[in-house]
């Protein structure tokens, strides 16, 4: 009974990494040659784990951007108020190689204050 417990379990574990690590973003699919400055009105931000989330409309396309988790973004000074609707943010980051509108953000200037993410 107990190693039929613990192949059910090994068995579970394998079948759950490979959908996890699909759904989090791997680090080498941004261009990390060429640091791309924007800034624009924020529209819409998510402040949750892993990591933060947000959307910024630019040159008529809107761009979903990925933060810092929530614990490193407020240890840094950056609060979710600072990015509140509508609110201007100059946006620091890498592009996805691959031409999809997402950013990568290394830095974060809201409010006269920039935060360093990585």
């Amino acid at each position: 009974m107990r190693k039929t417990l613990m192949i059910a379990a090994a068995a579970l574990a394998l079948a759950a990494a490979p959908s996890a690590s699909l759904a989090h973003h791997g680090w080498s699919s941004y261009d990390a040659s060429e640091l791309v400055r924007v800034t624009a009105p924020r529209s819409d931000v998510s402040w949750g784990n892993p990591h933060g989330a947000a959307k910024v409309v630019h040159e008529g396309k809107t761009w979903d951007v990925i933060l810092a988790p929530v614990s490193r973004m407020e240890a840094r000074g950056l609060t979710r108020d600072m990015l509140g609707p509508g609110k201007t943010v100059t946006l620091e980051g890498y592009v996805r190689r691959d031409g999809t509108a997402e950013m990568r953000l290394e830095r974060i200037r809201a409010e006269g204050k920039t935060v360093e993410l990585r």
